[in-house]
């Protein structure tokens, strides 16, 4: 099967088309899934690049690719919700990493169905984002009536967590910050009413804009958690980042961990991780702030729940660009913007296949 790839940790300038064998099923609950569109995230190009090698031993060819939507292909013999046929959408666990191939295979557990309002190449665009701003959002509690500020809100993760926090844990108030460009995009793609206060960061600093101690939680997506303290709520105020870095232990017990090869973050690794992470929950804590770092943990049911919302009108997907898989040139660029965080509008789809 043709697969995105590289023989060593490489920028997108290094991705590489090559046939590389077609994965087959090995437990009676996996499915196989014939591709026909993946999306590319941050951590997909970061990964590519070695972003995790002090941690990881990765094997080559590297595939490359996390967001996957297609169609069922073939079943293993204890697979009881899906049959051949229906169009799916995943978040592929890190042993089944590659979407940006002609196949994949994933255990049962880590599918849901696709949207049926949803075009193949607008559902790949939701599962990690998606399902990062739900869980995100689903930390605080009761956002009913609250204020939630989330910076990038046209971002791949931010479309989704502007959109969630008002529709879906209505919220009283929903900010973001977007550049000038952008102003006019945010009613048009994520719809009237959805955020509450735009702020143009390219002319205003959010901490001059929104009154200091008034938000009640931030989904920290640009890594300026600890910017934004100032404007958190004193002894209320929660702080979820994916965007700076996680403690060992939160590392260590994550999705990106569960591979063969059993990785383990060494010691010297951990006792830099866990020293950041313990000087932002210092810093939060003067503030009476909770500050966490968190990592997607994907699942089946996460992907119901938010093919419930699409249909129910409460979320909108928005794909920025796409390119065809064999398209090496196009399918370059479109990962070099990710990887420059050059600012591109929602999600990057790549179409596999017809």
């Amino acid at each position: 099967m043709l697969s995105l790839n590289i023989p060593s940790y490489s920028t997108p300038s290094g991705y590489q088309l090559s046939e590389l064998p077609k994965p087959e099923i090995s437990s009676p609950n996996e499915v196989i899934v014939k591709v026909h569109a993946a999306s590319i995230n941050p951590i997909d190009v970061k990964r590519a690049s070695g972003g995790l090698k002090a941690v990881v031993k990765d094997s080559f060819p590297f595939k490359i690719g996390y967001d996957v939507s297609g169609v069922v292909a073939e079943t293993g013999e204890e697979v009881t919700k899906f049959n051949v046929g229906d169009a799916v959408y995943i978040r592929l666990p890190e042993i089944n990493r590659g979407s940006c191939s002609e196949f994949v295979k994933c255990a049962e557990d880590q599918i849901g169905l696709k949207p049926p309002s949803l075009s193949f190449e607008e559902a790949a665009s939701i599962p990690l984002a998606g399902m990062t701003a739900v869980q995100a959002l689903g930390k605080y509690g009761d956002l009913t009536g609250k204020t939630v500020f989330v910076p990038a809100g046209l971002s791949g993760t931010g479309v989704f967590a502007c959109q969630l926090a008002k529709h879906v844990f209505h919220a009283g108030k929903v900010i973001t910050t977007v550049s000038t460009a952008k102003v006019p995009k945010i009613k048009e793609l994520l719809g009237e009413g959805t955020v509450d206060q735009i702020i143009d960061y390219t002319k205003s600093d959010p901490r001059d804009v929104i009154e200091k101690g008034s938000v009640d939680f931030l989904f920290d997506t640009v890594g300026l958690a600890m910017q934004y303290l100032c404007l958190m709520k004193p002894k209320s105020g929660h702080i979820v980042s994916v965007s700076t870095t996680p403690s060992a232990e939160v590392m260590q017990n994550s999705s990106l961990m569960r591979m063969d090869n059993k990785p383990t973050i060494p010691i010297p690794i951990r006792i830099v991780l866990n020293l950041m992470d313990s000087v932002r929950n210092f810093r939060a804590g003067r503030y009476g702030v909770r500050y966490e770092y968190m990592i997607l943990e994907s699942s089946g049911i996460c992907l119901d729940e938010l093919r419930s919302y699409v249909e129910e009108g409460k979320l909108k997907t928005v794909v920025g660009s796409t390119a065809e898989l064999r398209d090496l040139d196009a399918v370059r660029k479109g990962c070099q913007v990710i990887f420059d965080g050059a600012g591109g509008l929602g999600k990057f789809v790549i179409k596999v296949s017809e």
